[in-house]
């Protein structure tokens, strides 16, 4: 395809330039320049091609170098990254020095905040909208070169709390701000709830089909009549039949104009020049098409949320596989435990797809319920039905466990209830970046009294451990796993069960130059350099399972051993596994001097793959031969030899 338009637009002013008639043009080139890198490297397909004319027409009426623009689940960005000058990242889309796949200020000042997690943009406008009134700097009637402030939700997240926590504010606002819904039908998979039913009914209702109803006798009856009604004089009849008397919103203070078509260019130019300057907080309801501009991700949203690379064909689409993930893994293994035990419910929290609760909401759809992007009422639902006598499986993304954080404490840690959390995409996840590392769960979770901790290493310890949470009903507990293939390594040892707060010894020794104790899927990696350190060096190698309680007995072991001890975690050195260790050597009042940390740098990581980000973390093998190498420069004492540990 001819790229010519795309690749004149370097800035908003350029897209300004650009004839009304040509904007669908535009709009066709960048959606096939962003599937065609899609293909290639994988990334958030289906929610950006909903958006680009959207993106296109408020970029072609406000000024966003100098107005704000927030955005609600950032994965919709693309567009505008494409217009603000990122064009030649895109080849480089989610790897390193390249295109990140989420708003980033450190890519550009367009991107104010850097947003992954759904609910946040309303609230960040409101406090810009009122940053920008006390400094003076707002729009207004006698300041028409202020800023105005834009807030574009999308995928279903105005069903979050947060998002309702800031439309409630947002409706005291006396000055402009607009709150852009862009309304596919979707979340990341089909949306869920009250709210998201009444916008399925929204658009197939008579006012969708026929925006007649709501003529000038409504117009006086919504707040600010007097001026809504002079918009509906400027406007006609488009903004006279565009606005709802029944909007849902206009119970938060904020007057609703639409649905509108968001695919026409020219009706959204006309739409948002109406709106843009009108004094008071609106809601602009705007029907996309998640995926829109393919028959494959129009018929399958959900697929091609995020995809991995893949192929067109003719006669379909050909998504890359690889090896089989702890996702995968673990949905068979939590299917099996519901089939055992009539006890077991569990929920997601709008990633059925993403955590592997699809097939158990397919296969037991009575104990089996996506929440929606609803982390906190997720958590506490689950708590509920600890209550009746149920066993609760929560699965979702370390990185959205923290949204759920305070109902952890108070509904289920402080009650003591069992409920179980299943933590996919902790540690390290490659291309998202920053805005999803799985970096803080075990710190956050460690300080709550009775919790319990674990980690899988592979798809047998994955399974033993949801054996165990499954019948341990003392306060909650949780594993972790990471975005990644299970490793085949250990599939021929019996993996045993597990016990509270009980390591298991993968590479045992009598006389060790080194011992390593691995939280979680490092072990793997630990085992491999032992491996390659044989020759040279003794390595014993634990998978130490529990990061709460920890296994004392192996801990006294390894610092009485008089041998240099390392620590390796995929999670923050920052109260991670080896704090913990740290701590209870001095509980036990063990030396804990040669004890060595490695896991995520007190630093943030960004976008890239997977395996640079372990290397950059220092937990690949190759850093870890290194590290176990220098620990070991340091002269071994004279300590006796203690025992071999048992498997």
């Amino acid at each position: 395809m001819d790229l010519s338009l795309l690749e004149r637009v370097h800035s908003p002013a350029d897209l300004k330039a650009v004839p009304l008639e040509q904007l669908p043009d535009l709009a066709a080139q960048m959606r096939h320049a962003i599937c065609e890198q899609i293909k290639k490297t994988g990334g958030h397909f289906a929610p950006n091609l909903g958006v680009i004319e959207l993106t296109i027409a408020l970029h072609r009426v406000f000024d966003f170098g100098h107005d704000r623009l927030l955005f609600d689940v950032g994965h919709q960005c693309y567009p505008h990254k494409l217009i603000t000058g990122r064009f030649s990242l895109l080849d480089k889309l989610r790897q390193r020095d390249g295109m990140a796949g989420f708003p980033d200020p450190r890519e550009s000042d367009y991107d104010l905040f850097a947003v992954g997690h759904a609910g946040t943009a309303i609230s960040t406008a409101v406090g810009m909208a009122r940053g920008d009134t006390l400094r003076g700097e707002a729009v207004t009637a006698n300041n028409p070169a202020g800023r105005h402030v834009v807030a574009l939700v999308g995928d279903a997240s105005i069903v979050n709390g947060v998002a309702m926590e800031g439309l409630n504010n947002a409706g005291t606002l006396d000055r402009q701000f607009l709150v852009v819904l862009n309304d596919n039908g979707m979340s990341i998979a089909h949306p869920q709830g009250a709210v998201a039913g009444y916008f399925d009914r929204l658009r197939v209702s008579d006012t969708y089909r026929s925006m007649k109803k709501a003529a000038k006798g409504a117009l006086k009856k919504l707040p600010g009549g007097g001026v809504i009604e002079d918009f509906g004089h400027r406007m006609g009849e488009i903004a006279k039949d565009a606005l709802l008397d029944d909007a849902w919103f206009e119970h938060f203070g904020l007057v609703t104009v639409g649905p509108i078509d968001g695919h026409d260019i020219p009706h959204l130019v006309e739409m948002l020049t109406a709106v843009k300057d009108v004094d008071r907080p609106m809601v602009l309801h705007v029907h996309t098409v998640k995926g829109k501009g393919f028959d494959f991700s129009e018929g399958d949203a959900t697929a091609f949320h995020s995809p991995k690379p893949f192929t067109v064909r003719p006669d379909g689409v050909d998504l890359a596989s690889g090896g089989r993930s702890f996702t995968a893994a673990f949905g068979d293994a939590l299917c099996d435990m519901m089939a055992q035990d009539d006890a077991v419910v569990t929920c997601t929290a709008a990633m059925p797809d993403g955590t592997g609760v699809k097939k158990a909401i397919d296969r037991f759809p009575d104990r089996a319920f996506d929440s929606g992007i609803c982390e906190s009422h997720a958590m506490d639902m689950m708590a509920g039905m600890a209550k009746t006598g149920l066993r609760p499986f929560f699965a979702v993304y370390s990185t959205f466990l923290q949204r759920a954080f305070d109902q952890a404490f108070q509904e289920v840690a402080l009650q003591g209830l069992p409920v179980r959390l299943c933590l996919d995409r902790a540690g390290l996840v490659g291309g998202d970046g920053a805005v999803h590392h799985g970096f803080c769960d075990v710190s956050i979770l460690r300080a709550l009294p009775g919790a319990t901790l674990c980690a899988a290493i592979d798809e047998p310890s994955l399974r033993e451990a949801l054996n165990f949470m499954r019948t341990w009903d003392a306060g909650l507990s949780a594993v972790r796993y990471p975005r990644d293939e299970v490793s085949r390594r250990l599939r021929d040892e019996p993996c045993p069960p597990f016990a509270h707060g009980k390591a298991r010894c993968l590479r045992p020794s009598a006389a060790p130059d080194a011992i390593v104790l691995a939280y979680g899927t490092p072990a793997i990696d630990v085992l491999a350099a032992a491996d390659r350190l044989a020759s040279e060096l003794d390595v014993e190698v634990w998978d130490a399972r529990f990061a709460k309680p920890i296994d004392r007995d192996m801990l006294r072991r390894a610092l009485e051993s008089g041998v240099g001890v390392l620590t390796v975690e995929d999670h923050s050195v920052v109260g991670g596994f080896g704090a913990a260790c740290l701590e209870d050597a001095q509980v036990l009042g063990l030396d804990a001097s040669h004890l060595h940390r490695a896991g995520l740098p007190d630093g943030w990581i960004y976008q890239g793959a997977r395996s640079e980000q372990l290397s950059e973390a220092g937990i690949d093998t190759d850093s870890l031969i290194t590290a176990i190498r220098a620990m070991c420069r340091t002269p071994r004492t004279d300590a006796a030899a203690v025992p071999t540990p048992a498997h």
